[in-house]
């Protein structure tokens, strides 16, 4: 079956029992029809959050074959609650750009799937729309203000920096001149739009700790300069409490659930190669506020979502994850030891053994921040004995810990050797 018939083929339980897992009480759900809700801020205990044991998954350099970091990280939540623990994946929202073009969707994959798969892949609970006018509406103050006889602050159109944005890749909207149309359309100038997840607004929302801090990133917004050279910052358009309204629901994490029942949180959308790349602070410490073990990922290879994982939101959110998940697949590193894409099913040691440097790598990195790493060979069908044992070997020889993860076709009861290590 292909992932959405999987997921389809789950009968989803209600949310309000999803909850009660990690006891939280029905009353205080934002209801989302019956299988989402958004949870309150209030659920955060900082108490609880310093006792319990965060989960950081990241990968080797990535492939256009993919590498599945999203169906490891579920797959291992599944899995800690298969060994009997009390544990929470907490994910990002997938963007639509990436859900439409060739990377598919964000939920996992096969068995190691959270629901309702297509919603999540879709527009959810609207957090992204609720960026998307956010930053708009700061857009439109900007030509707004640019245009005015009062009020005006002097914006030099040619330096301002702020574009707009809308989840979908659009070329055609990258680069456009704006304000056409005579006196009544404005001062036309030269901007454009960036993809939602790309806006400094989903950036700073997955920052924040609370509404007030939000709002205040919010006012900081570098916009552009005036005639005199002088910076302007969205707070000088009186813009930033008209933005957190606009943000006062996506603010709040969503609790949805795997295949196998178990609660998930999913918040947030900032693109890595721009961004955090993570999902948000809040959701984060919710997980650890609620469960004694929070699985959570970064995107891209460890080499840029982990090291902006654990330097800026660490740094940012006072968190420290208790141990590192290193994704590995046989075929991305046959990849990265020369094979061509198309014949990365087909058996070959001899690249894998030339694109081992890359694992050696980023477990190398990973290392210097001096938290224990364990390595997840996520398993393919394609997959031989011969290179699974070679890579295990090698993981042996280098004193690091490595597990078989297989829950794209068992969940987590595929993955329970790799919650164990």
């Amino acid at each position: 079956m292909t992932d959405l018939q999987i997921a389809q083929s789950i009968e989803a339980k209600h949310i309000r029992d999803i909850a009660s897992k990690v006891d939280i009480s029905e009353e205080i759900l934002e209801y989302y029809g019956s299988n989402k809700a958004k949870l309150p801020l209030s659920l955060i205990d900082s108490g609880q959050v310093s006792k319990s044991n965060l989960i950081l998954v990241t990968a080797i350099t990535p492939t256009p074959a993919g590498e599945g970091k999203t169906t490891v990280s579920i797959g291992l939540g599944d899995g800690l609650n298969f060994i009997g623990k009390k544990a929470l994946t907490v994910i990002r929202e997938p963007s639509l750009g990436p859900v439409f073009g060739i990377k598919g969707g964000a939920a996992g994959g096969g068995y190691s799937q959270v629901i309702p798969m297509a919603d999540i892949n879709l527009h959810f609970t609207g957090d992204f729309n609720a960026v998307e006018k956010a930053n708009n509406l700061l857009a439109a103050l900007i030509d707004n203000n640019i245009q005015a006889k009062t009020g005006n602050l002097g914006i030099d159109p040619r330096t301002v920096l702020w574009k707009r944005c809308m989840d979908m890749n659009d070329r055609g909207l990258r680069n456009i001149i704006a304000a056409l149309g005579g006196k009544a359309g404005g001062i036309p100038r030269e901007t454009g739009f960036n993809i939602t997840a790309a806006s400094e607004i989903m950036a700073i929302l997955c920052l924040s700790n609370d509404f007030e801090d939000l709002q205040e990133r919010c006012g900081n917004i570098y916009v552009g300069d005036t005639f005199e050279g002088k910076p302007v910052f969205a707070r000088d358009l009186k813009a930033e409490g008209a933005m957190a309204v606009l943000l006062k629901d996506a603010i709040k994490p969503n609790l949805v659930q795997t295949l196998e029942g178990n609660p998930a949180i999913i918040h947030g959308g900032p693109f890595a190669n721009i961004a955090q790349g993570t999902n948000s602070v809040l959701a984060t410490r919710m997980g650890l506020s609620l469960a004694d073990y929070v699985v959570t990922e970064a995107g891209f290879g460890a080499d840029l979502g982990a090291e902006k994982f654990l330097n800026i939101k660490c740094r940012a959110a006072g968190l420290s994850p208790k141990a590192i998940v290193l994704v590995a697949t046989i075929r991305a590193l046959k990849y990265h030891g020369g094979k061509p894409l198309a014949e990365l099913t087909k058996e070959d040691t001899g690249a894998l053994k030339a694109g081992l440097p890359n694992l050696e790598r980023h477990l190398k990195s990973l290392q210097s921040f001096g938290i224990p790493v364990v390595v997840a060979l996520n398993n393919f069908t394609s997959d031989t004995d011969a290179e699974r044992r070679l890579l295990m070997d090698h993981c042996a020889s280098l004193g690091v810990p490595i597990e078989l993860s297989e829950g794209w076709a068992d969940g987590g009861k595929g993955c329970d050797a790799l919650a164990e290590a």
